[in-house]
């Protein structure tokens, strides 16, 4: 993960934290939650990134099974997501023992559910996808379908804004909506958007809170296997 000493930014204009934007839903059991990470949760989850993306186990470069690399690099916690399924080592990298999800994140991820449905979570989070998009990094339009369970899935967003495309469990054609989403945002799917092809088109660079020191978006996505 790049970080800069940059005072200003750039791009996508921000509230600059003073405001907590309505919640929306851009499909149904889909729901964007702005600004759900303070500031002060924000740098925590932002230092345990950076804690995380040391080896044994650290961050890596996505290698797919017909040779092409995804252009994010990602680590994983709890357990380690490879091209199609999980495993407890590193097995598409340096076999290390996949680092263990910590509780909180878990309870993090449960307070997100509770905010965007109004009603109790108790789902059991027991994985994390941390992806780190640095310059020109995207995401195609794919669904999380490598899961035993249905629970809803909760992504957090950190440093750079980004387009984030969410489309129907059809196809990764249109139709699709485009959402903005910032640092500290939220997003959860899942009841008929569970398994709905999203993906990320663009990062807008420059975007960051400044005080973050962070040049990229962190997106850490948390699921129950």
């Amino acid at each position: 993960m790049e970080t800069t000493g940059n005072t200003g930014s750039t791009g996508a204009p921000t509230d600059g934290g003073l405001f907590r934007f309505p919640a929306t839903e851009p499909a149904p059991g889909a729901v964007h939650l702005p600004g759900h990470l303070g500031p002060a949760e924000q740098r925590e989850l932002l230092d345990a990134c950076r804690g995380w993306a040391r080896p044994p186990a650290g961050l890596r470069t996505v290698r797919m099974p017909r040779g092409g690399e995804m252009s994010v690099r990602q680590v994983c916690l709890g357990w380690h997501w490879y091209p199609y399924g999980y495993a407890r080592t590193v097995v598409d990298g340096d076999g290390a023992p996949v680092k263990p999800f910590p509780r909180w994140l878990g309870e993090w991820a449960r307070r997100a559910v509770e905010a965007a449905y109004g009603e109790p979570c108790d789902v059991r989070y027991d994985v994390a996808l941390v992806n780190f998009y640095g310059a020109g990094a995207r995401m195609g339009m794919h669904r999380d379908e490598d899961e035993r369970t249905d629970a809803p899935v909760v992504s957090f967003s950190l440093g750079d804004a980004c387009v984030f495309r969410f489309g129907t469990t059809e196809g990764r054609g249109r139709p699709w909506r485009d959402v903005e989403l910032r640092s500290g945002d939220a997003f959860v799917f899942g009841g008929p958007s569970r398994l709905a092809h999203h993906g990320v088109p663009r990062t807008l660079p420059g975007t960051a809170p400044p005080e973050s020191g962070l040049r990229g978006r962190l997106n850490v996505t948390v699921r129950a296997l």
